[in-house]
């Protein structure tokens, strides 16, 4: 990845055992800067377009399909606000019976109900009584039409038609249907699609961002500068 080459460095006091004084200093990548440039990226959100990940995508890929340069990886992982790939980028659609089944322990538990979600209900006159995709348990209740709304009649809208409820006083999960099951299959599946949705830099802005992100990154003056991309730690073993 790139953008460990763009990291400045710093002098830390050696650790390895062949060392031959406490005056030893090993040059290693500062990760910490990571923080600074993170503050920075926050405050651009006018430089992003939304990208969806495709199956099988990874930083380097998508790098080279926007910006024609597989090094440019990191900044596809620093736009999309990544701090672990491994725990955030999305799984492949083949691996995810196996993430699921490991993480609930069996087939049964997999196919449990995780939680509720809403579906969409709306009046007579077009008003939406209840939003989609609301989480909620299974003890869920709305008020009826007959109790709020004594002469419209309430629609409930799915992917498998509308269908409009009964004029009555409570609407309930149980006996409604006004919430569909998610399984923890199905659950594993929806968090690894919402990880394929990330923003990604606009083409236009790319060299200025790395401009932007070397200043950011590099050290000011101070009793460890050294350079610009060079500073040291304090030897601890020196007693004064």
């Amino acid at each position: 990845m790139g953008y460990f080459r763009e990291l400045p460095n710093i002098l830390y006091q050696s650790p390895l055992g062949h060392k031959t004084s406490s005056q030893d200093y090993i040059a290693v990548k500062n990760l910490f800067r990571r923080s600074k440039l993170f503050d920075y990226l926050g405050d651009n959100v006018s430089l992003f377009n939304k990208y969806v990940i495709e199956d099988g995508e990874r930083p380097d890929t998508i790098a080279q399909n926007l910006y024609k340069d597989p090094t440019l990886d990191y900044i596809v992982v620093l736009m999309a606000g990544l701090r672990n790939i491994h725990h955030e980028w999305p799984v492949q659609d083949f691996q995810i019976y196996d993430i699921a089944l490991k993480k609930y322990g069996s087939e049964a538990k997999m196919y449990e109900v995780h939680h509720y979600e809403t579906y969409e209900i709306k009046d007579s006159q077009d008003r939406q009584i209840l939003p989609p995709n609301l989480i909620v348990d299974v003890d869920f209740k709305l008020d009826g039409s007959a109790l709020r709304f004594p002469t419209n009649r309430f629609t409930l809208i799915s992917q498998q038609g509308n269908q409009q409820l009964d004029d009555k006083n409570q609407y309930t999960v149980v006996t409604d249907n006004i919430a569909r099951p998610v399984t923890n299959y199905e659950f594993v599946i929806e968090q690894n699609e919402k990880r394929r949705k990330i923003d990604v830099l606009k083409i236009g802005y790319v060299q200025q961002f790395i401009n932007d992100m070397r200043d950011v990154l590099q050290y000011d003056k101070s009793a460890a500068y050294i350079s610009n991309s060079l500073a040291i730690t304090e030897n601890t073993n020196i007693i004064e």
